[in-house]
């Protein structure tokens, strides 16, 4: 066995032999794969064994069409055949949510050069011959959905990885993990130690163990799953073709042909976890107890929708373990708050996912990004409020609904409340409706008094959208005050603070006193991050982001500090940030504080440290929905006393509480950017038409040389707002943009603009249709839409009311 490697994967699943394989695509041999068993002897071997390509964002829907590629050249190997089936799929629909969310995933889908159909009940019938369609509306079909056999998938990644040059050491636990003087990995194995630059973690199951090992615990719990195989059936053997794949959310349950029989998985609503308080060291290519009665609940609504089974006996019982993160996707990519450490993990699909997994993790490890955007898979998505606890009860929620999808800003309820501020009650008892942002309880509108009124998620407009229209309308007319929970705060500062956050920066550091937008580029030139930049002094600073950006920018910032004079704190739990806006905000702000607030004093873009009731404020003259405003970040201790006193402030001004959903509706407006929607890792600043952001004569910065490069080539993608004819519903991120028939480009945030009464898309498209005036199509509920590219921004291009 090696003792130095450059890599080490410790798990050897369908996701760690994935990751080990693509490594050596990617030029690195020197890498080995430590697991403690034999190959796919933890979940992967009991897999059901699905692949579809239907994913409900455009990194899943990409990493799934990579999988599947894949798979068809691994099986097409004459010396190594794999039991891989294309049979098509069907995902059932019941209700107008399912046929609109499907309508959306159809177009998401194609914009991504993914062919999915959206079938009549009739005709899901007729694809599916076993099937009832009594009460079904239609279903999403999968052309290239299908079954392949986990341990002959998981073999063949092996066997390419051995050919690479990768070396696999089985039978072989790992017993510890140290971070060496130099900063690299000791990998402590039964059979030795490896020495590593990279390790990661591919457990499984034993996620947590490996995790302990590391110093960390990961947001990842295991599920027992049950799925059972059936004697042949009649109408099956008569058949010339396999049956397709059947998905229901109706009665949380799949189907796929297995020999001349059907294997049936359901996803019962009586689940429960497993393993949270320790698994068996000799717990390896097993399984758990039947427990058929846990399902009794589904079984008649999976016999009604496929009567075959009522006269079909049930040839084995499979009970195994899969994983899940609290929101159901995987954790691809650099583990919070260690160098060189990765995750591969939380793989529920793992089988159908896994080749992209690998891709994507191999590309974050060798090049520091992956090809597409991966904050949905990110570990560091979640903060410290995902421990086990809240990781199990969502993971439970997940479970339950698997093939219901997400309704655009519906809000699931488990776990919650999560992380509040002492706000949390006063604003509940005003009849808040929260959301969960970076983990934080945050205000996303306020019901109206109606007692009838309820939140219906929907992808039209829905019950709330006259209530926000109100609120974005106090706004702009006299002046209201909302809570902006969880923003990322760190203080940067020391002799060098300046010089470093100016090489972090592609743009200018603000003046003492002043703040500005930064933004953080990778090697390659593409949008890293976005940090508001407040100078309190020479070598002190703030960098205020999106409140799910804690892990992320402190990691990002750290691992580039090398040898520099700085410390970084992170202030995040220890403030909040009360945002008072309106033509009327200086008004009220006047009489909550003593200190002057006129232009020459605070202009706009500056910090301030005022008063108010009594405790001392870092006032920020920003706005990030388009009026005369100021964010107020105040001590946690405080921030009752400033609240109350701001709200006393403004009696006779027309006071007016408002949330995150007119807040964005107000930022669409004036065109400004949100992280990891309109600013991501697929597209630079200058295609995301950021360039005064940019100072390319300021000397070297992190992407520097990228960026001279694309400036002296061009770029074919450009950053456009869109006025949109739709009354019915706005556009959804990922809905294609389309010219003359063909896809042009895609939507990366959508809503409706109540201050100017219009649907506004921005996204991406070809640059040369990106000119204000161009006719454009934007897909919404299914139908391509008219649109048309506009100047930016939409609302007071001056900037005249947010300089008043």
């Amino acid at each position: 066995m090696k003792t130095q490697a450059r890599a080490v994967v410790i798990g050897g699943g369908v996701g760690g032999c994935s990751t080990l394989y693509h490594l050596t695509r990617l030029g690195w041999s020197d890498v080995v794969l430590v697991e403690r068993d034999e190959l796919t002897s933890g979940s992967t071997w009991h897999a059901a064994g699905q692949v579809t390509q239907f994913g409900t964002v455009q990194t899943m829907l990409r990493l799934k069409r990579y999988s599947t590629r894949l798979y068809a050249e691994l099986a097409a190997d004459p010396e190594h055949p794999i039991n891989y089936h294309v049979t098509g799929g069907v995902r059932l629909a019941h209700t107008r949510d399912d046929i609109d969310g499907y309508q959306h995933f159809v177009a998401l889908a194609k914009g991504v050069g993914v062919e999915l159909e959206l079938l009549s009940a009739e005709e899901t019938g007729r694809r599916h011959p076993l099937i009832s369609t009594e009460g079904l509306a239609g279903s999403l079909w999968d052309p290239v959905d299908g079954d392949i056999d986990p341990s002959q998938l998981t073999q063949a990644l092996a066997r390419r990885a051995r050919q690479g040059g990768a070396e696999i050491y089985r039978f072989n636990p790992v017993v510890g993990i140290e971070r060496k003087p130099s900063g690299d990995w000791r990998v402590r194995t039964r059979n030795g130690d490896i020495d590593c630059e990279v390790v990661v973690n591919a457990s499984g199951y034993r996620v947590n163990e490996v995790g302990a090992m590391l110093g960390v615990e990961h947001p990842v719990v295991s599920m027992e799953h049950q799925y059972f195989l059936t004697d042949s059936i009649p109408e099956i053997e008569a058949l010339e073709h396999r049956v397709p794949i059947i998905r229901d959310p109706g009665d949380d349950f799949y189907s796929r042909q297995e020999r001349q029989g059907l294997l049936v998985g359901i996803y019962e609503q009586a689940c429960r976890t497993w393993g949270t308080k320790g698994i068996p060291a000799t717990f390896t290519m097993d399984l758990l107890p039947n427990d058929l009665d846990r399902l009794a609940d589904n079984l008649e609504g999976v016999f009604a929708r496929l009567p075959v089974l009522a006269e079909t006996g049930i040839t084995r019982i499979v009970n195994g373990p899969i994983t899940y993160s609290p929101d159901g996707l995987p954790l691809i990519g650099k583990i919070p708050g260690l160098r060189n450490a990765y995750a591969c993990l939380g793989l529920r699909a793992g089988i159908g996912e896994g080749g992209g997994h690998g891709k994507c993790l191999a590309e974050i490890i060798v090049h520091g990004e992956s090809e597409w955007e991966m904050w949905d898979l990110d570990p560091r998505r979640f903060t410290d409020f995902a421990d086990q606890a809240y990781t199990a009860a969502k993971a439970i929620e997940e479970y339950r609904h698997e093939f219901v999808f997400h309704l655009p800003h519906e809000e699931r309820p488990a776990g919650r409340p999560l992380k509040t501020t002492p706000l949390y009650e006063t604003f509940a008892a005003r009849g808040a409706h929260f959301g969960l942002r970076g983990g934080w309880e945050r205000a996303l509108y306020f019901k109206p008094e109606d007692p009838g009124f309820e939140d219906v998620p929907s992808f039209r407009h829905t019950t709330w959208f006259d209530v926000v229209g109100e609120e974005c309308r106090a706004v702009a007319e006299r002046v209201g005050i909302t809570e902006t929970t969880g923003f990322t705060r760190l203080a940067v500062s020391g002799p060098q603070a300046a010089a470093f956050l100016d090489r972090m920066i592609a743009g200018r550091l603000p003046a003492v006193g002043r703040i500005g937008l930064g933004y953080f580029c990778s090697e390659r030139g593409k949008l890293v991050g976005e940090a508001t930049v407040v100078r309190l002094a020479e070598d002190s600073f703030w960098l205020v982001s999106a409140a799910a950006a804690e892990h992320h920018d402190l990691q990002w910032l750290s691992e580039h500090l090398e040898d520099a004079e700085v410390a970084i704190e992170n202030l995040t739990g220890g403030y909040s940030a009360l945002v008072v806006a309106g033509p009327r905000a200086r008004d009220l702000l006047a009489k909550a504080t003593e200190a002057p607030l006129d232009n020459a004093a605070f202009p706009w873009l500056s910090a301030r440290r005022i008063e108010i009731a009594g405790a001392e404020v870092q006032a920020l003259r920003v706005s990030f929905v388009g009026e005369l405003g100021w964010e107020l970040h105040v001590a946690m201790d405080d921030l009752e006393a400033c609240y109350d006193r701001l709200v006393a402030a403004g009696e006779g001004l027309g006071l007016a509480h408002f949330g995150a959903y007119a807040m964005e509706s107000l930022r669409l407006e004036k065109g400004y950017r949100h992280w990891k929607a309109d600013l991501t890792t697929e597209f630079s600043p200058f295609e995301t038409k950021l360039e005064r952001f940019v100072k390319l004569d300021k000397g070297d910065f992190l992407g520097r040389d990228a960026l001279l490069e694309e400036k002296r080539r061009g770029s074919g993608i450009r950053f456009a707002p869109l006025i949109v004819d739709c009354e019915a519903a706005s556009a959804q991120m990922g809905a294609p943009i389309w010219f003359e028939g063909e896809i042009v480009g895609s939507v990366s945030s959508g809503g409706y603009g109540h201050r100017i009464g219009k649907n506004i898309a921005l996204g991406f498209l070809r640059a040369d249709l990106a000119s204000p005036g161009t006719a454009l199509a934007v897909t919404v509920l299914g139908e391509a839409r008219p649109a048309v590219v506009v100047e930016e921004p939409l609302y007071d291009p001056g900037n005249e009311r947010l300089k008043a």
